[in-house]
């Protein structure tokens, strides 16, 4: 997999900033063990009441049980303060034993500022459960040779959700070909029904569930990777204005409702949820939120699938965008005793056991591991069987620059409200090539 160059002096200094505001309570500070035993200490955000976060919660708590010798000191901090305690805690070098990660850029921060070590051991001694993991699902925690963490979660943005009632009630079948998806679009709103919800308030919404899918197709996901870094290729190339076209297409074919850029995505969410949108296309988060808001009835009435294929693009039209999720890392200053007791906590969270139990708790894993059907909701159980027969796609906030990130879902949002995509793209690339 190649590797996206990091600005990693920009990185420290944001970690010395974090820390000369942050607090006292932001340090890791690890307890001393009563009675000899040995003491870990474990950062996370599974902090909420959600079944995934109880389930990772328990699991802590059953290895404490199982492992009377070992003490583990936990943090569960809520997701929206997570990142920049570890970013306090890293400046200062007083990470946790162990703290869960984002596959990235955040791990690559660790990884060069030496902060982390390898588990590769705990995959040397437990092949059948490395090669269990699926295609691509080690290879963002890998560094020359070694393995840093596994992936307790799948990130996936862009499932196309649809109103079964609605298609059937119209005669339509879900679009698999570009044309297709646009004449369906066009049925919907000859009969008043909005055909995709979105809420692009916030604007990341636009790119990483829809534009970043369609892009794909167009370009491919080399041309992606080769613009990113700026080797023969360019945001300004006629085939990243294409995907703009085809993503501007969708707008001029009325495909969202007029408020869309003032709607957030759980009212989107909402919306489709109701039966007033045809479509939706989101991410795995969806699954989730639905799951937790919506009657069996309504969920059994969504199904889910890819953006359609577009016809002479470069890419496949099997693809959804993301990869995999978050996994544990193990602090380069954890040895000896300590260092074997954190390992085993690593591969107690993320064994086949545990892939298994977080599945069932309706999120995403990048596993091969059955689910029994009667243990999770409908639309998640048609998800998980949908995303092992798909490939995955670049996430392009993942991989661009903070500040063409930026550039592309406030682009979006222009063409939105009928902007033009030749001048779009001139932004992307000149904020791109800036860095």
């Amino acid at each position: 997999m190649r590797k996206i160059k990091i600005a990693f002096l920009g990185i420290i200094m944001m970690f010395i900033l974090t820390a000369c505001i942050g607090n006292g309570d932001s340090k890791a500070t690890k307890r001393s063990a009563a009675d000899g035993r040995i003491s870990i200490s474990i950062w996370h955000n599974f902090a909420g009441d959600d079944l995934r976060a109880r389930k990772v919660r328990n699991m802590i708590a059953n290895f404490e049980e199982e492992n009377p010798t070992i003490e583990v000191d936990e943090q569960a901090i809520p997701v929206d303060g997570y990142r920049q305690r570890i970013s306090t805690v890293a400046a200062a070098n007083e990470l946790p034993d162990i703290f869960l990660t984002y596959a990235g850029s955040f791990t690559d921060e660790f990884y060069n500022g030496e902060l982390i070590q390898p588990i590769t051991s705990l995959f040397e001694e437990n092949p059948e459960w490395k090669n269990s993991f699926l295609e691509g699902a080690l290879e963002p925690y890998k560094y020359d040779g070694e393995l840093y963490s596994a992936p307790i979660a799948m990130s996936a943005t862009s499932f196309l959700y649809y109103n079964k009632d609605l298609f059937t009630a119209n005669n339509l079948e879900v679009p698999e070909t570009w044309a297709e998806f646009v004449q369906v679009i066009k049925v919907f709103n000859d009969k008043g029904i909005t055909p995709i919800a979105m809420g692009n308030k916030a604007p990341w919404v636009a790119q990483s569930t829809t534009f970043g899918a369609i892009a794909d197709r167009v370009t491919g996901t080399n041309w992606f990777l080769d613009a990113v870094e700026q080797e023969d290729a360019s945001f300004t190339d006629p085939i990243f204005i294409d995907a703009l076209h085809r993503f501007k297409e969708l707008v001029d074919n009325g495909a969202y409702s007029d408020g869309a850029n003032s709607m957030d995505n759980t009212q989107a969410e909402q919306y489709f949820a109701q039966g007033k949108a045809a479509m939706m296309i989101n991410g795995a988060w969806t699954l989730s939120s639905l799951g937790a808001s919506q009657s069996e009835q309504v969920l059994t009435n969504i199904g889910v699938s890819v953006v359609p294929g577009i016809e002479g693009g470069k890419g496949s039209g099997n693809t959804i965008t993301g990869g995999p999720g978050g996994g544990f890392l193990l602090s380069s200053e954890t040895k000896g005793e300590d260092k074997q007791a954190a390992l085993k906590l690593i591969y107690k969270l993320s064994n086949a056991d545990a892939q298994k139990e977080i599945a069932e708790s309706n999120s995403m894993v990048m596993y091969d591991v059955d689910i029994d059907k009667e243990n999770v909701n409908p639309l998640f159980f048609e998800a998980f069987n949908l995303i092992r027969e798909v490939e995955f796609a670049p996430v392009y906030d993942l991989y661009l620059t903070s500040e063409a990130g930026e550039a592309v879902n406030n682009g979006l949002q222009e063409i939105m409200l009928g902007g033009d995509p030749e001048k779009v793209a001139e932004s992307i690339q000149k904020a791109q090539s800036s860095n």
